[in-house]
């Protein structure tokens, strides 16, 4: 029942986190549920272990039909590397409690922002080029990467997010390149994680599998209905995530 439960988790996680990011809303407290006497840890690393092998499906998957912007990303791409590798390591040092209380009210904002802006992300109009638009991209991956690695729920709503409001994107060029930086985040979180034996291996390969069906169909469905369709599906992420969150930090 164990195994059913936490891959039916996966497959759905692997299908929200494919469009918009936020499968960790799903899993995490799966795992968590399900394990409740296990380390923070060793959950936070299985979870990583099976988000990389969707991620990195629909990172492939978009990147057959959406031109990605490779010079521009490569920066991103190692500055989330770093970052997220620093925040699993801190997260076997320290708990992750104070964050907690502080990422239902960053969503709020989050939510908030996006509903008040009605055509935010709605045309892909890239605001910088060049040098400007590495560092910035850079930037965006060291600060999220660090966040993911230490604690993850929204991890892709805050890249999204970021590359829209900052770069100017359309939510489905935002997505398709937060894809790129959760990969390498992911990555990284998932050497550390399994260096210091915190990641479950009989688990992984049924979440994995299950992650990479739901990050297929997600993928399809986001190619299928366009930008649109992804800002709605964000909308919902971010004000399930503000709830779940919400709930953990101040009514539990």
């Amino acid at each position: 029942m164990e195994w059913i439960i936490v891959s039916l988790a996966s497959l759905l996680a692997g299908f929200v986190d494919a469009i918009v990011g936020g499968g960790g809303l799903i899993l995490l407290p799966a795992l968590f549920a399900t394990f409740a006497s296990a380390p923070p840890a060793t959950l936070l690393g299985t979870n990583k272990a099976a988000a990389f092998w969707g991620t990195s499906m629909a990172t492939w998957q978009y990147s057959k039909r959406v031109q990605i912007p490779w010079r521009a990303m490569v920066p991103g791409v190692a500055a989330g590397f770093v970052g997220s590798f620093i925040g699993a390591w801190a997260v076997t040092q320290m708990s992750p409690d104070f964050l907690r209380k502080l990422l239902p009210l960053v969503m709020v904002a989050v939510l908030a922002y996006t509903l008040a802006k009605k055509d935010l992300g709605l045309q892909h109009a890239p605001r910088f080029r060049g040098r400007t638009e590495r560092l910035i991209v850079g930037t965006i991956g060291l600060v999220i990467g660090l966040y993911d690695g230490f604690f993850g729920p929204g991890t892709g709503s805050f890249f999204v997010f970021a590359f829209v409001r900052l770069l100017g994107y359309d939510f489905l060029n935002a997505s398709v390149s937060a894809k790129l930086l959760n990969l390498a985040t992911n990555v990284s979180a998932f050497i550390l994680f399994a260096a210091k034996g915190h990641i479950w291996w009989h688990f992984m390969v049924p979440l994995a599998v299950a992650n990479v069906l739901g990050s297929m169909l997600g993928t399809y469905m986001a190619l299928r209905h366009g930008t649109g369709f992804v800002r709605a599906i964000f909308i919902l992420v971010v004000g399930a995530l503000i709830l779940k969150t919400g709930y953990d930090a101040f009514l539990r």
